[in-house]
């Protein structure tokens, strides 16, 4: 392997990677994006020859297997990945793909938690270096998941235990550190995105978006950078 390579796998057109992508090319890591939910036998890249794997969000739920039977293969697939000590990184959706194929339970339909609210640090780690105060960040999501038997969780809401969780070499988000200004105004112009919402509501995700990014920033960078990293080490390895 000349260069290492790091599968994104992408539920909907506007859930794209955003800082996670810039934070692959600023380390000049190749990265294929692939779209495989409604694949009933997706062909997935060989263990051997990735470096890192990303689990992106989407408007379906984690095991919503008969609607879209490539999540049951993401998950064996992820499942492997972690095992074979891939990093690793779930974000919203994805984040409950990395739970469940770990042995997470999943709780489909509950309350929705949308737009800027501050989660807690559970336990220090340098996968999500929260201090000791709750940051701000985006949320949009319904579902919740519990975290793995061996994993630790490491950030919360007063409604969704599981914000953040450590499981080996693999990190988990519920919320979206990855959407900067330009990806957040895609969402509010995507119909799906914003369904149910009020004119008011989507106005106030926008305000705070402004007030809360020098403190999301910083955050988003350093995870971000730091999984770029353990990409780079990982297959540098694999040489």
């Amino acid at each position: 392997m000349e260069k290492s390579q790091v599968i994104i796998f992408q539920h909907a057109e506007w859930e794209k990677p955003g800082r996670i992508a810039d934070a692959l090319e600023d380390s000049g890591i190749d990265y294929q994006i692939l779209f495989v939910a409604q694949d009933k036998k997706p062909a997935l890249p060989d263990l051997d020859s990735i470096s890192g794997l990303v689990l992106m969000g989407g408007p379906m739920g984690a095991q919503d297997f008969d609607k879209y039977p490539g999540l049951k293969a993401e998950g064996k697939y992820t499942k492997a990945a972690v095992g074979v000590g891939v990093p690793t990184l779930g974000v919203c959706l994805g984040h409950q793909i990395l739970a469940t194929a770990l042995g997470a339970k999943l709780k489909s339909g509950g309350k929705t938690e949308m737009g800027f609210s501050p989660v807690e640090r559970e336990s220090r780690d340098s996968f999500l270096p929260l201090g000791k105060e709750p940051v701000n960040v985006l949320h949009w999501h319904s579902d919740l998941v519990s975290c793995p038997e061996e994993g630790t969780i490491l950030a919360s809401t007063k409604g969704t235990r599981n914000q953040a969780f450590r499981y080996g070499p693999a990190l988990g988000l519920q919320f979206h550190l990855e959407v900067d200004h330009t990806l957040l105004e895609e969402w509010l112009s995507t119909e799906i995105m914003i369904d149910g919402l009020k004119k008011s509501q989507v106005k106030q995700i926008r305000s705070d978006y402004d007030r809360f990014a020098p403190e999301i920033r910083p955050l988003a960078d350093t995870v971000f950078r730091g999984f770029a990293a353990r990409c780079v080490s990982f297959g540098r390895d694999r040489l």
